[in-house]
C-alpha cells in the first residue's frame, strides 16, 4: 500500500540529466569527452573528460636521452607534429648555445607552414562532418595526404617526421623537389573555391556556426586563448610576426583576423590562413635554390650528450596557436624538467567548457571543431 504522504513526497518529473558526449563520438575531435549536464536539450554545465589518449608525455621526456625525445615530441599533436619538434629543438639549442645554418632555417619555416597546410584541411574536414557534409571531409582527408607525400619525400615519414633536430634538420630536400611542392600547391590553391562553394559559403554550416560558441575579445585575454581562436576576436596577434624565430621576419605574410568571435569566424580564420602558408612557402620555394651551406651544426655522440645545465622558455606559432617548452637542464643526458605549454590545454578544457554552458547540446560538436583543440595534448 502508498504511504498516506506518497503525493506529498512524490518530486515532480524532472528535465535535467547527464550525459557523456564522447570519447567515441563524431561530433567529437578525437578520443575525448564532455560530460554535460542538460536541461532538455541546452547544456547547463560542461566538464572536460580527458585521458583516453597518450598520456605523461612530460615526465617521459625526462626520463629519455636528449635526441630520443625528437621521437616522442610530435604524438603530442597529431595532426600538426613539426611545430612539437622544432619548439623542443629550439629549446635545446638555446641550453647549448647552437648556431642553426641559416638554409635549415628557411627549410624549417617550409615544413611547418606544409604542416599547417596539412592542420587546416584536416580541421575542416573534420568540422565540416559534424554538419553532415563528409564530402568536405573525404575532399580534405584525400588533399591532407598529398602534403603527407612530401613529408614522406623530403623526411622520411608521413605523419611523425622526425626532421628537426637540435642543430638542424637531418637531412637534404631531394632533386627536384620545390618544383614538386609548387605543383602541390597549385593544386590545393585551385581547389579552395570548390572548398568554399561545398563548405564555407554553405548556407547549412553558416547558419550553425554563426552566433555559436561566441568568445569576446576580453575574455579571449583573460582565458589564455590564442592562434586563429583569438585572431577571431579581432586582435592581430601572431608569434611568427610579433616575436619572429627561424626567418618570418625575411617573409611576407598577413596575419588574418575576424571580429564575431563565433565558431564561424574562427574557421574563416584559418581559411584565409590557409592562403597566408602556401603564400609563405612559395616564397621561400623561390628563395631556397640561392641559400646554400649546411643543414645542421656539429653536435656531440646523441647517445652521450650532456647538455649544459640552465633552463630556457621556447615559443612557436603552430596552426592550434601558441605553443610553448620550457626545458630545464642539470647537466646530464637527459632533461631534467620539460613542461608543454599549449594551447589545446586551455581550448579544450577551460574555454570549451565555459563556452558550452547555455548551448544547444547538438553546438557542443560546433563550438569545439571550431576551437581546433588537439586532444593529446590535453592528455601530455
Amino acid at each position: 500500500m502508498r504511504p498516506e504522504n506518497y503525493e506529498a513526497q512524490r518530486q515532480p518529473p524532472s528535465n535535467e540529466f547527464e550525459l557523456n558526449f564522447g570519447p567515441n563520438h563524431p561530433g567529437i575531435e578525437g578520443n575525448y569527452a564532455l560530460k554535460v549536464k542538460l536541461h532538455g536539450d541546452v547544456v547547463l554545465e560542461a566538464r572536460a573528460d580527458g585521458g583516453y589518449l597518450h598520456r605523461g608525455f612530460e615526465k617521459l621526456m625526462e626520463q629519455r636521452l636528449w635526441i630520443q625525445n625528437i621521437a616522442l615530441v610530435p604524438r603530442i599533436c597529431v595532426p600538426d607534429p613539426s611545430p612539437m619538434e622544432l619548439c623542443y629543438s629550439m629549446a635545446v639549442e638555446q641550453l647549448c648555445g647552437l648556431h642553426v645554418p641559416q638554409r635549415a632555417n628557411w627549410i624549417r619555416v617550409m615544413q611547418l607552414e606544409l604542416s599547417r597546410i596539412a592542420a587546416h584541411l584536416f580541421t575542416f574536414g573534420g568540422h565540416a562532418a559534424t554538419t553532415g557534409m563528409y564530402s568536405t571531409m573525404y575532399w580534405g582527408v584525400a588533399d591532407r595526404d598529398l602534403i603527407l607525400d612530401l613529408f614522406e619525400e623530403f623526411t622520411g615519414g608521413r605523419v611523425y617526421s622526425i626532421y628537426n633536430i637540435p642543430g638542424g634538420v637531418r637531412r637534404e630536400l631531394p632533386t627536384g623537389f620545390l618544383q614538386r611542392v609548387s605543383e602541390t600547391l597549385d593544386y590545393i590553391e585551385s581547389r579552395l573555391p570548390d572548398y568554399d562553394d561545398l563548405f564555407f559559403k554553405n548556407q547549412v554550416f553558416v547558419k550553425r556556426a554563426k552566433g555559436v560558441g561566441v568568445l569576446s575579445q576580453e575574455q579571449a585575454l583573460a582565458w589564455g586563448v590564442t592562434g586563429p581562436n583569438l585572431r577571431a576576436t579581432g586582435l592581430e596577434f601572431d608569434v611568427r610576426r610579433d616575436d619572429p624565430y627561424l626567418v618570418y621576419d625575411q617573409l611576407d605574410f598577413d596575419i588574418p583576423t575576424e571580429e564575431s568571435g563565433d565558431a564561424w569566424a574562427r574557421t574563416l580564420v584559418r581559411r584565409h590562413e590557409l592562403m597566408e602558408s602556401i603564400r609563405i612557402v612559395r616564397q621561400i620555394v623561390e628563395a631556397l635554390p640561392d641559400i646554400h651551406g649546411p643543414i645542421r651544426a656539429p653536435i656531440p655522440n646523441p647517445l652521450a650528450w650532456n647538455v649544459p645545465a640552465g633552463e630556457t622558455y621556447t615559443r612557436v606559432e603552430s596552426s592550434k596557436g601558441e605553443l610553448c617548452y620550457y626545458v630545464v637542464s642539470d647537466g646530464g643526458p637527459k632533461p631534467y624538467r620539460v613542461h608543454v605549454r599549449g594551447p589545446s590545454s586551455m581550448h579544450a578544457v577551460q574555454v570549451l567548457e565555459k563556452l558550452s554552458v547555455g548551448s544547444r547540446i547538438e553546438d557542443i560538436a560546433q563550438t569545439m571543431f571550431s576551437l581546433d583543440a588537439c586532444p593529446p595534448e590535453v592528455d601530455r
